[in-house]
């Protein structure tokens, strides 16, 4: 099961594929190569990167 590394709910939807939103605090996931690319979704719509905000361990995915 995919856990949000910001909040780390459980509360995870597919919007896409290895893509997810996290509903506990609305961001956006990407799964890619193990790893999990954090994104907010900006209100034109475009995404802005989270990932410096996590370290590689907190990114690694933990099923």
């Amino acid at each position: 099961m995919l856990i949000c590394p910001n909040c780390k709910s459980k509360d995870i939807g597919k919007i896409g594929v290895n893509q997810y939103y996290c509903w506990g605090c609305f961001i956006e996931l990407t799964v890619a190569k193990g790893k999990i690319a954090t994104h907010q979704v900006e209100e034109d719509g475009t995404l802005s990167s989270l990932d410096d905000l996590f370290s590689e361990d907190e990114r690694s995915i933990n099923f």
